[in-house]
């Protein structure tokens, strides 16, 4: 059994590809599918979260993962309401009934909900890699995406009051 999971947070046709498309789209969708490859490779699961509300129902369109996707019929998918993909969610249990005390993450939004699952997942004792080239935003309060993925890899990175070490790495080096 393996001690390692993939989150994939957000990717939804209707997150990334709205009414603004997520910054580094492209690039961060090849890097998820590399990192995918390389959870396969290795035999984590991978776990794709999606958010549910009103402009984002269960089943539409706009819920729907990205179809450039690597997903396959036997991940896991998590429903979640909230930006931090534990809070009221069987994630948790999930991790525990599979023995997972390491995570993987990308998606987005960067600097919510990527930002608050990260944050909840290092309170809990889980050892986090975020990987850098794997999550994206959009632009708001005027700084470009780009801007916003870049300055929360660098704070991430220079996060050290951790239980366990944080890791910022691209997919290339997981």
């Amino acid at each position: 059994m393996s001690d390692t999971a993939l989150l994939v947070i957000d990717m939804q046709v209707g997150v990334v590809e709205g009414e603004l498309r997520a910054a580094r789209l492209d690039a961060v969708l090849d890097n998820l599918n590399a990192a995918i490859a390389k959870a396969r490779q290795r035999g984590y699961p991978v776990i794709f979260i999606q958010h549910e509300d009103e402009e984002l129902e269960r089943g539409s369109a706009s819920w729907q993962l990205h179809a450039k996707l690597a997903d396959q019929e036997g991940d896991a998918r998590i429903g979640k309401r909230y930006g931090d993909s534990f809070c009221e969610t069987e994630l948790a249990g999930l991790l525990a009934d599979k023995g997972i005390d390491k995570l993987w993450i990308g998606g987005c939004a960067t600097d919510f909900c990527v930002d608050s699952t990260l944050r909840n997942a290092v309170s809990r004792g889980y050892q986090v890699t975020v990987v850098s080239d794997a999550h994206t935003t959009l632009s708001a309060f005027e700084l470009s995406g780009e801007q916003v993925i870049d300055h929360f890899n660098a704070a991430w990175h220079a996060t050290g009051a951790t239980p366990k070490p944080l890791r910022v790495i691209p997919a290339a080096e997981l």
